[in-house]
């Protein structure tokens, strides 16, 4: 049972967090060069033009002012319009609409490495030095070894170009229009009730989400051998053993949660990498996510942008680790001590 104490002392621990990063952000966008208005109006305009901009903006105010009102905005979850990428249109708007997609990829990509890392580490660590073993060893080393911008290309050659099973771009095929209500275009279909759309949006979905799961099905099956192997080395799994307990029973009732604790820290810094480092992978399979938006609005010098998406990125992080925290009470109640 998790107390409510622990949970909202949890929560009052992303307060400081939060604001250091939108510190953070507001003096690296202001020391870096570069003028907004100057971006806003377009190299030819006039000085007197930027100018107008400038005061319209806010620029001219002292600092602390501009600090002020980027705090009081960032905490009621506006951040302006963005000046180059969509200009005029509101940040929160455009969050709206490639956040589900960043997060449906890290979502389905993150299952996969769940799902196939915890049972291949827990079956290596069993069956220590066996051929299985051995080869969920060199498996998983070869999966972090390969980089996403190799992995990607690779997988599309293979299943797109060699063997047309899937596609190689996009989110689903150009004959289907789904009303978007999640951003998520598997769920949008389900919930639209149509099949042969969600069927294409599933196959549209496979290889990212493949590129991403190996990296994750690597990670977490490598820190599941290790840490049932420290596990089963504990007194009190030789002490169940002695009483005449099966070793299944002795790993999966005794050990297995206990092995868990670690997996999960490596499967939050994860999933908040995932929604970070996306943009590989959105670029490599042209999708339009966060990531990719994130890369747009630096080159184009589109500060609003880079603050909200920036921003949106350490909440969503600091909501993992909440989940993580969480995770750990119920995993091992002395954690909450």
């Amino acid at each position: 049972m998790i107390s409510k104490r622990f949970v909202i002392k949890r929560l009052l621990l992303l307060v400081p967090v939060l604001f250091g990063v939108a510190t953070f952000v507001f003096a690296i966008l202001h020391l870096s060069p570069g003028d907004p208005a100057r971006v806003i109006a377009g190299q030819r305009a006039s000085q007197e033009f930027v100018n107008q901009i400038r005061t319209e903006l806010g620029l001219n105010d002292p600092i602390w002012v501009q600090y002020g009102r980027f705090l009081l905005e960032a905490a009621q979850f506006d951040f302006g319009e963005s000046y180059q990428v969509q200009q005029g249109t509101p940040i929160t708007e455009i969050l709206r609409a490639r956040l589900p997609v960043t997060l449906e990829m890290a979502v389905y990509g993150q299952l996969f490495g769940i799902l196939m890392g915890i049972p291949t580490g827990l079956l290596a660590a069993i069956k220590q030095d066996s051929l299985s073993d051995h080869l969920t060893r060199v498996g998983a080393l070869t999966g972090i070894s390969i980089p996403i911008y190799w992995s990607g290309p690779l997988l599309i050659l293979l299943f797109a170009q060699m063997l047309g099973m899937l596609p190689a771009s996009g989110r689903i095929a150009s004959e289907y229009s789904v009303d978007l209500v999640t951003g998520m275009i598997t769920i949008d279909t389900l919930i639209s009730g149509n099949f042969a759309a969600f069927q294409s949006a599933v196959r549209h979905m496979l290889l990212p989400s493949l590129v991403i799961g190996i990296y994750s099905m690597a990670l977490i099956s490598r820190m599941m051998r290790s840490s049932m192997l420290e596990v089963i080395r504990q007194d009190y799994m030789r002490t169940a053993r002695a009483k005449g307990q099966g070793a299944r029973i002795t790993v999966m009732k005794h050990g297995f949660r206990n092995a868990l604790i670690p997996v999960v820290t490596v499967i939050g810094i994860q999933f908040g990498s995932l929604l970070g480092g996306a943009v590989l992978t959105e670029t490599v399979f042209g999708i339009g996510g966060i990531g990719t938006l994130l890369v747009q609005a630096i080159q184009v010098g589109d500060y609003p942008v880079v603050q909200g998406t920036v921003l949106t990125f350490a909440f969503l992080f600091t909501l993992v680790n909440l989940g993580v925290d969480i995770t750990y009470s119920y995993l091992d109640p002395r954690i909450e001590q």
